[in-house]
């Protein structure tokens, strides 16, 4: 299993705990709305506002909450402007890390996040100093109760797939191209197989395993990244074996 598919599965089971608290919502009302400003309103015609839709319903957030946050984003309705930010940074035993971020105020988005990254065992980097590490990548998590392993292999792959991971315990794992991310989608979707978590995000082209104790801090890190209210994904080139998943875990 690689470590982007461990982290994934982390983050998951935290965004089933988070959307309770409404953190989530937080979360996809500024991709709603900042989609919507860049590539209009009609989920149809645009595919980043059409995931973002789609990830919102997947935790039940309410249709007039996204009805608003489109309209917000097409300037129908007053709100707030938000503008995309990314911050580079290295973790614990020199791991690489990627801060995608929505802000309505960059300056004091950028010291939050280098405090975070400082009380953490982490730094700022500049610009382009890890990003040549990753490429976009499309994931779409299917329940595996949901589905046969061969059905959705033979569907996935016949739409586009580049892969499909089987090591999650409680998903099956779809990586695809960006340009091949919607129509594998729909085709999941066309078979009325419900489709847990799809977003394009970026993905450490290798990985670097850490002993336990680095490892443990670098999952810290990464979660109070993931907890700041501006920042959207969180992106590294972290390995963890199982069995240090599992102490770490409990």
């Amino acid at each position: 299993m690689s470590g982007h598919s461990k982290w994934a599965t982390i983050k998951r089971k935290k965004a089933a705990v988070d959307a309770k608290r409404g953190k989530t919502f937080t979360k996809y009302i500024k991709e709603i709305t900042i989609a919507a400003r860049m590539g209009g309103g009609d989920p149809e015609a645009n595919p980043r506002l059409r995931t973002a839709v789609a990830g919102a319903k997947s935790v039940n957030m309410p249709a007039d909450n996204i009805d608003r946050a489109i309209k917000k984003g097409t300037g129908e309705l007053p709100g707030v402007s938000y503008e995309e930010a990314t911050y580079e940074g290295y973790g614990p035993g020199g791991i690489a890390i990627l801060i995608d971020c929505l802000t309505d105020n960059r300056n004091r988005t950028t010291g939050e996040i280098r405090h975070i990254l400082t009380k953490l065992g982490g730094r700022m980097a500049d610009a382009g100093a890890v990003q040549w590490m990753f490429h976009a990548k499309g994931s779409i998590a299917v329940t595996k109760r949901a589905v046969e392993e061969d059905t959705l292999l033979g569907l996935a792959l016949d739409a586009g797939a580049e892969d499909v991971s089987l090591d999650d315990p409680e998903v099956f794992e779809i990586t695809t191209t960006p340009h091949d991310f919607e129509a594998v989608k729909k085709a999941i979707e066309g078979k009325g197989i419900p489709i847990a978590s799809a977003e394009i995000g970026k993905v450490a082209q290798s990985t670097i395993s850490l002993a336990e104790k680095d490892a443990e801090q670098a999952l810290k890190l990464m979660e109070a990244l993931e907890e700041h209210d501006d920042v959207q994904r969180v992106s590294s080139n972290l390995d963890v074996t199982d069995e240090v998943l599992a102490r770490i875990q409990g």
